[in-house]
């Protein structure tokens, strides 16, 4: 039987927090020592222009850099994803505005958090924001496979298997969300879906509504005077 509860499917990094201010600056020369030791040659790292190239590469390719990183190099995600997301003092690189629990309180449905994060360091985030409990489901992209292959966002494959799996239709989904390609992979499986802009830099004002988003907010905490525009 379908469930006919709204479904909100809420991204984590740069939709519930600001992980531009420090995280993903940590994360780039995480992933850029990373993937310099993984494409080096003989011993000797591979320099910074061949690293941003193949990084740009693989994620126009394939979405993602990790996916890139695994087929071409035989690179373990665990072992990417552990080494690009090692923090000394992560507790005090988050930061995120106030009111985020009365925001999710007042939104109808259930709630998944659905991250390209790993689930150790989404965990780390969200308990120190406190809204794990305000969440039915953690989705990280440890869990994001279709057919036994890796497929986290934008993959619109794993976006309709967790639909089936959730017994909702597609339209009763909102995917709150700052990546354009996630929103339009969203949109194409038939979601509703949530442009959260506030920290994507100085142009976030600017930047016209593409048709696949059905709402533009600058904070998350708009979305419940916007309702009615995601039903």
């Amino acid at each position: 039987m379908t469930n006919t509860t709204a479904l909100w499917l809420f991204d984590l990094d740069n939709t519930l927090h600001d992980a531009s201010h420090a995280i993903f600056p940590a994360i780039h020369d995480n992933m850029n020592a990373f993937m310099a030791r993984t494409l080096g040659r003989d011993g000797v790292n591979a320099d910074a222009a061949t690293v941003d190239a193949t990084r740009e590469t693989y994620w126009r390719r394939y979405g993602a850099t990790l996916l890139g990183l695994v087929k071409h190099h035989q690179v373990r995600p665990e072992d990417f994803l552990r080494e690009a997301h090692h923090f000394d003092d992560l507790l005090s690189m988050i930061r995120a505005e106030r009111g985020l629990i009365n925001l999710l309180k007042r939104l109808p449905g259930r709630k998944i958090l659905l991250t390209n994060a790993p689930h150790r360091y989404s965990s780390d985030v969200m308990r120190h924001l406190r809204l794990q409990r305000h969440f039915g489901k953690h989705i990280s992209i440890e869990s994001m496979h279709v057919h036994r292959q890796l497929r986290p966002k934008p993959s619109r494959h794993m976006l309709r298997q967790l639909i089936a799996r959730e017994r909702v239709a597609a339209g009763r989904c909102i995917l709150v969300e700052d990546t354009i390609a996630t929103l339009k992979a969203a949109k194409w499986v038939g979601m509703r879906t949530a442009w959260v802009t506030q920290y994507l830099g100085d142009n976030r004002d600017v930047i016209k509504r593409p048709g696949y988003v059905d709402v533009k907010v600058k904070s998350v905490r708009k979305l419940a005077r916007n309702l009615h525009r995601l039903r």
